[in-house]
């Protein structure tokens, strides 16, 4: 994008800050903030996309703007839509509007979209810029933007350990290794992702609700899919209820869940692509996965995890028999090991945490 001196940045950074807003209830749609500003320069109308099946950002800030949009530019942080299924369409309210100019910051993936809003924009005579902030608008909507370009979600590994890399005691106790503020910020992440995966083992050692808690929880909920080749939930598991699925190789019912029947891998366990394959058709943009140990290494052995949460306590466990996160045969050379890019270090109370996205252009 060329550097022009009447675009402020301000503006678009807004247009972010108000789509964050939205909190992920929009998915399966992306989440959209937009600001006008009249044409001397001062703030005309803003707005967010609520939920799913809400207004639209840019509807919603034209709505406030009102006649002081005319002439003015709007920021958005992706390219309004030209679908019929709103009347007008973004794109097209926009140049109802009689705004000059629009400032986008990116595109958006979708196929039905794609170039399409920019296109109807120009053509009706808005002066339409592309790229301002196009880093942290793609960050943002990243689980969005990974679903539209391969039709399955994002996928974020998640776990807490010790100091010396230990979910565990040599006896099993794991509650709790982190202190409260990690464990909120946790329960915030479940609240972001459409749905969340473990392992069958998890569920029969561990008992989880694999819920969010979090303030905003009451808004939305994630799907909570066990890894249960064999179908070995038991009865009354805290996790049966609706909106569970049991991803199986097996036949048979579950009362209190969708058994979901899968081809098995190589192992004869569920194949973790069919599955992945079978959430993004169903809409779901983002599974978090948080264990176990076996669970997190198949997906990682697959090269199918986007992002990684770890969660370090300052405290030492030991013991060779307590377990890890990251179980499977692992790497013979740390030249093969998997390396975190954009790392960043949190300090949540007592506890840390690092998050980062593996490096899939690794050398072997």
């Amino acid at each position: 994008m060329t550097h022009d001196p009447s675009i402020d940045s301000h503006w678009a950074e807004r247009a972010l800050e108000l789509a964050r807003m939205a909190a992920y209830r929009t998915s399966p749609n992306p989440m959209v903030g937009a600001v006008v500003v009249d044409a001397s320069g001062e703030l005309a109308g803003e707005g967010y996309h609520h939920h799913k099946g809400a207004q639209h950002a840019e509807q919603i800030a034209l709505a406030v703007a009102g006649d002081r949009a005319r002439g003015g530019t709007i920021y958005v942080n992706l390219e309004p839509c030209p679908h019929a299924h709103r009347k007008p369409c973004c794109a097209a309210a926009i140049v109802a509007s009689g705004v000059r100019r629009a400032v986008i910051s990116m595109e958006d993936s979708d196929s039905r979209v794609r170039g399409r809003g920019i296109e109807m924009l120009r053509a009706g005579g808005v002066e339409t810029t592309l790229g301002l902030l196009d880093g942290p608008a793609r960050r943002l909507n990243e689980f969005y933007v990974k679903h539209r370009l391969t039709g399955g979600p994002f996928v974020t590994a998640k776990f807490a350990m010790s100091l010396d890399g230990k979910i565990a005691t040599a006896s099993g106790e794991s509650r709790w290794i982190t202190g409260e503020a990690a464990r909120r910020h946790g329960h915030t992440l479940r609240h972001t992702h459409d749905a969340i995966l473990v392992g069958v083992n998890t569920v029969v050692v561990d008992d989880p609700e694999l819920s969010a808690r979090a303030a905003v929880a009451a808004q939305r909920q994630p799907i909570r899919i066990v890894l249960d080749s064999h179908l070995r939930t038991p009865a009354g598991a805290r996790v049966l209820g609706p909106g569970t699925i049991l991803a199986t190789t097996s036949a048979g019912t579950v009362e209190g869940a969708e058994v979901l029947r899968l081809p098995p891998d190589n192992r004869g366990r569920v194949s973790l692509e069919p599955l992945l394959d079978e959430l993004g058709r169903r809409g779901i943009l983002s599974l978090l996965v948080e264990g176990g140990a076996e669970t997190h290494a198949s997906f990682f052995a697959a090269g199918l995890v986007d992002k990684v949460y770890a969660y370090i306590a300052p405290i030492v466990v030991g013991g060779r028999e307590a377990p890890g996160p990251v179980a499977g045969s692992g790497v013979e050379h740390l030249t093969d090991a998997l390396r975190l890019t954009e790392a960043e270090l949190q300090i949540l109370d007592r506890d840390f945490l690092i998050s980062g996205y593996p490096d899939v252009h690794r050398d072997s």
